[in-house]
């Protein structure tokens, strides 16, 4: 990007209240200087501006060269016009105002802005001309208005005495164009011929844009880039952040709603795995099951009771089975196979003596109210079924006579 300090010379005298450009020549001329100060400005962040009149009481500058756009574009408001353009003392006060320029690197640059008859002679132009390519100052002159052939002789003069490796540009902007900052869009003043040509394109259709939107009533964000272009930048950012946010946001959102889907899918599936096992488990029933370890639910409530009224004689259960359960229509079966379960984990197998265990036994098959309560206790037996009294029965029978044989071993061994 080429770094450049630039005076643009504007017009202010009495032909530019003509309406031949709308709305006026210098509204029309007031746009295009908008959209070349918005351009230079945004083409190097290091390049400045400058703006004075040509006309009125004299040659005034309004604002010497500087990067503030704000500064620059508020000058053009509230201007007199007036009077005759004095072209010559026009540039010859924008070159001064150059050579003082802060950073000397920057290259030198005037935009002229020629809309009213010229009145110099062609022979000073040509001398001003010649200063101006010695100094390695650049022109481009925006010629509209008047068309007389004196006017455009003089100027192109003008630029052929300045012009050095296509560094200066002149256009001639006939009347009748709606809008002059259109035909300055695709002219060489902002493409550039050569490696001295202005190079601020991208910027410029950048401005350009900015300059349609004001010409509808409206910009983006409602912020004038052209007036305020910090604020501008840090609302389009603002606004892509928040773009970013949102997308962000709405990915989470899909990936934890097909996360739920999944999970509800294997819950589902999992609930209807477990509805069949307990619809298919029958209750107060018991279940016969291959696997040593597995106990019907009365058993267990049984086995636990039995074990409690022990005071814990046998210690920790164990709950292996003496093989496969078989499961019958009645709960005799189940009861003498609960019941001897707890007294041979009581009792301990293969037992030769007469243990406190097996006198804890042998008194709770003994209390009847007692074993009536823990069988009330268990859902789907019922104590006075005779099935039932007639397993206690045959436990309290087959306990008496094992006490007895026991007895009997004992006396033997004495």
């Amino acid at each position: 990007m080429v770094l450049e300090a630039t005076m643009i010379c504007i017009d202010n005298s009495e032909w530019m209240r003509n309406g031949d450009y709308a709305p006026t020549r210098f509204q029309a001329m007031a746009d295009a200087v908008n959209l070349i100060c918005g351009a230079k400005t945004q083409s190097n962040p290091e390049n400045t501006v400058g703006v004075l009149t040509m006309a009125g009481k004299g040659v005034r500058v309004l604002v010497t060269p500087t990067s503030d756009l704000g500064k620059i574009l508020s000058c053009m408001h509230g201007l007199d016009i007036g009077g005759e353009m004095n072209l010559t003392s026009g540039v010859q006060v924008a070159q001064l105002a150059l050579k003082h320029r802060q950073n000397k690197h920057q290259r030198q640059r005037i935009v002229l802005f020629a809309g009213s008859p010229v009145a110099a002679e062609k022979k000073t132009l040509e001398a001003i001309g010649k200063k101006l390519r010695k100094y390695n100052v650049a022109l481009d002159i925006v010629s509209f208005g008047e068309e007389d052939e004196g006017k455009q002789e003089k100027l192109d003069s003008l630029v052929n005495a300045v012009i050095n490796n296509e560094n200066s540009h002149i256009i001639h902007v006939p009347p009748g164009q709606a809008i002059l900052s259109d035909v300055l869009i695709s002219s060489s003043i902002f493409t550039g011929d050569g490696e001295g040509g202005s190079g601020f394109a991208a910027a410029a259709a950048a401005g350009a844009a900015a300059a349609a939107l004001d010409a509808h009533g409206g910009f983006e964000f409602g912020v004038d880039p052209n007036l305020d272009p910090e604020l501008a930048l840090a609302l389009r950012v603002s606004m892509e952040e928040e773009r970013s946010r949102q997308e962000a946001a709405a990915k989470r959102a899909a990936e934890e709603a097909e996360k739920n889907q999944t999970e509800g899918g294997e819950s589902s599936s999992q609930g209807g795995d477990i509805a069949m096992t307990d619809t298919s488990s029958a209750p107060p029933v018991l279940v016969a099951d291959k696997g040593p370890d597995f106990m019907d639910e009365d058993t267990a409530l049984l086995e636990q009771a039995l074990k409690m009224s022990m005071a814990e004689a046998a210690g920790a259960a164990s709950t292996q089975g003496a093989g496969d359960v078989p499961v019958g229509e009645g709960m005799s079966e189940d009861l003498v196979m609960a019941l001897q379960m707890s007294m041979h984990e009581a009792a301990g197998a293969g037992g030769s003596t007469t243990t406190p265990a097996d006198t804890d036994i042998s008194r709770v098959l003994g209390d009847q109210s007692f074993v009536s309560s823990v069988l009330a206790s268990l859902p789907g037996v019922d104590a006075n079924d005779p099935s039932v009294r007639e397993v206690l029965a045959s436990l309290q029978e087959e306990e008496k006579r094992k006490n007895d044989s026991k007895g009997k071993d004992t006396e033997k061994q004495g």
